[in-house]
């Protein structure tokens, strides 16, 4: 027993000597000098990594463009999407049940608030259609901020929420408000064709669509609201937009409805993404 109590105090000791050591003044078996060396070697060490990484950022800094991406990885067609905003891209409503679409209204209406022609007039030009609206820089000196061109919600004639504060649901004949996603720099038509939009029902539903009217004439996005300059350069840039009414679509059924852009510069659908250029829908109307 007393051997074992010799063996566990001397290993208690030599546990304390080697944290601190009176006779050589060691710390968990260092010196001062040679814990003052290692913290200093560390110290250099992570400083000059954190000044590698602040200089590669700083380099990096230096190819960005404030107003234009340096590189620009995208497809060759941007998407499109719909207003207004229904669950997972699905329309539902029942006609005779004002709390069923009461949403969407409030869904347009805020939407096309900054569409207003009073606002429009305020901060946009009105430009000659059917042409670029190209602002370049001059050398080194930045055209900025770039103008952009009025899009006026009366354009949408029944789909404006103007003459018909409703948007025709309360009819059954929904207005579909259909934008082309920005892209810095696009060019979507060529030898004065502006691209449009078209819209149809899936094969299994083409005879419940029924007629289509669009707003702006033939569904057309303008070239004049092209190119997009990006939103720090292009302030007050305001998106174009086609408005789609179903005028006489089948009550009580799943309608589902693709639209796709039209354009001699644009293709619809590639292998990277197939609805490129196209949106797909679902609309039921309820007469109940």
């Amino acid at each position: 027993m007393s051997g074992t109590k010799e063996e566990d105090r001397k290993g208690s000791s030599e546990w304390r000597e080697f944290f601190w050591n009176p006779r050589t003044h060691e710390l968990l078996g260092r010196t001062a000098s040679s814990w003052g060396l290692i913290l200093l070697f560390y110290l250099v060490f992570y400083l000059f990594l954190a000044g590698m990484f602040i200089l590669t950022m700083y380099v990096m800094l230096l190819t960005l463009d404030d107003y234009k991406p340096t590189w620009q990885d995208r497809l060759a067609t941007p998407g499109m999407m719909i207003r207004p905003k229904g669950d997972q891209l699905e329309i539902t409503f029942s006609v005779s049940e004002t709390e069923s679409w009461d949403g969407f209204i409030q869904n347009l209406n805020t939407f096309l608030s900054s569409y207003n022609d009073s606002y429009q007039v305020q901060t946009n030009d009105n430009c000659p259609p059917d042409q670029y609206f190209i602002q370049e820089d001059s050398g080194e000196v930045r055209n900025n901020p770039k103008r952009s061109c009025q899009f006026n919600r009366t354009v949408l004639e029944d789909c404006s929420g103007i003459t018909d504060r409703f948007y025709g649901y309360n009819r059954g004949q929904p207005c579909i408000l259909i934008k082309l996603n920005r892209v810095i720099g696009m060019l979507p038509g060529k030898d004065s064709q502006s691209p449009y939009v078209t819209c149809g029902a899936k094969r299994e539903d083409s005879d419940k669509i029924g007629p289509l009217a669009y707003f702006p004439p033939n569904g057309t996005f303008n070239l004049m609201y092209y190119p997009y300059y990006g939103k720090k350069a292009q302030v007050n840039y305001t998106q174009p937009l086609v408005a789609v009414k179903f005028l006489n679509a089948s009550l009580n059924t799943d309608i589902n409805v693709e639209c796709k852009i039209n354009s001699n510069t644009l293709a619809t659908g590639n292998e990277r993404d197939k609805f490129a250029g196209r949106v797909s829908f679902k609309l039921r109307i309820n007469d109940k």
